[in-house]
């Protein structure tokens, strides 16, 4: 099975990055760090699942570059 998590954390991530779109990455005590020094007041659990929820978007994001970028600089060939 895989993670769930609960929409309060998917919603509350989305907001975050619409606001600081250029402060998180794919590392997840940076991410954590990050939500401490902004003073973003919840508790310690909820903290921690929200940067791991953002940490994991932004590997997906990083992987979805990658590839797209090795599939446009593939040759093209046609037939």
């Amino acid at each position: 099975m895989g993670k769930i998590r609960t929409e309060l954390v998917k919603r509350i991530a989305d907001d975050l990055l619409e606001k600081y779109p250029k402060s998180f990455n794919d590392v997840f005590e940076q991410n954590k760090q990050f939500l401490k020094e902004i003073n973003f007041t919840v508790s310690k659990r909820l903290r921690n699942r929200i940067a791991g929820y953002l940490t994991t978007m932004m590997k997906v994001k990083k992987t979805q570059a990658e590839e797209t970028q090795i599939t446009e600089e593939a040759p093209q060939t046609s037939s």
